[in-house]
C-alpha cells in the first residue's frame, strides 16, 4: 500500500446515500490529478439493507479495486447491523465514526479504534432541514478527519452531482458536518 493512499469505508441501509459521497470522492480525486474508486457492496436487499462502500484515492493508480480488511483508516456508520459486518475491515488504531443514535460500539470496538460519536441523521434532519443532505454531511466528516481531498475541490465536485435546487442546503450540510468532525476530534474520541 503506497503512503499516498487514503482508504475509507462508508456503511448504512440501503438508500441513505452511502454510495453518493463514495462517487463524490473518487470523482474529486480524479478531478485532482490523481486516482479514485468506490466499490460499493450490497446485500441481498437494497432498500433497507445492509450497504458498504469502499473508497480509495491514491496519487498512484489503483489495481485492485477492493479495500483490503485491516487495511482501512476511516469508516463511518449510520446502520447498527452494517457496522456489526463492516468494522473488522477497519485497522487496529483507525477512525471510526457512527452516529450514536443508530450504532453502539462495544467496549472492546472503543478499546481496538479511535470511535467518534456524530449524530449524523440529526444534524441532516433537525440543523440542514433535509435528511437527504445526511451522505454530503458524513462527506464533511470524512474529508475533516481524514485530509483527503482539498476541500473546494470536494465541495465543487459534490455541487456538480447534486441538483441546483439543492446547492444552498448540501453546502450548509458539509459546514456543519466539518463543524462537527471538528468538534469531535478536539473532544477526542470516546
Amino acid at each position: 500500500m503506497s503512503d499516498t493512499k487514503t482508504l475509507m469505508r462508508f456503511t448504512g441501509v440501503g438508500g441513505q446515500g452511502v454510495l453518493l459521497a463514495g462517487e463524490i470522492f473518487a470523482a474529486a480525486k480524479i478531478k485532482s490529478g490523481g486516482f479514485g474508486l468506490k466499490t460499493a457492496t450490497y446485500t441481498s436487499q437494497v432498500r433497507g439493507g445492509p450497504t458498504v462502500v469502499d473508497i480509495q484515492l491514491d496519487d498512484e493508480e489503483i489495481y485492485y479495486p477492493y479495500a483490503n480488511d485491516g487495511e482501512i483508516g476511516f469508516m463511518l456508520s449510520v446502520a447498527q447491523m452494517s457496522y456489526v459486518l463492516f468494522k473488522d475491515g477497519v485497522q487496529p488504531g483507525g477512525t471510526i465514526v457512527v452516529d450514536p443514535n443508530l450504532v453502539h460500539p462495544t467496549d472492546e470496538d472503543r478499546k481496538k479504534w479511535k470511535i467518534y460519536e456524530i449524530p449524523i441523521i440529526t444534524i441532516a434532519k433537525e440543523e440542514v432541514g433535509n435528511v437527504i443532505t445526511q451522505s454530503v454531511v458524513a462527506l464533511a466528516i470524512a474529508n475533516t478527519m481524514m485530509n483527503a481531498i482539498d476541500k473546494q475541490v470536494l465541495i465543487d465536485t459534490m455541487l456538480s452531482k447534486v441538483p441546483a435546487k439543492v446547492h444552498e442546503v448540501n453546502k450548509i450540510a458539509y459546514e456543519l458536518g466539518e463543524k462537527y468532525a471538528k468538534e469531535a476530534m478536539a473532544k477526542g474520541n470516546s
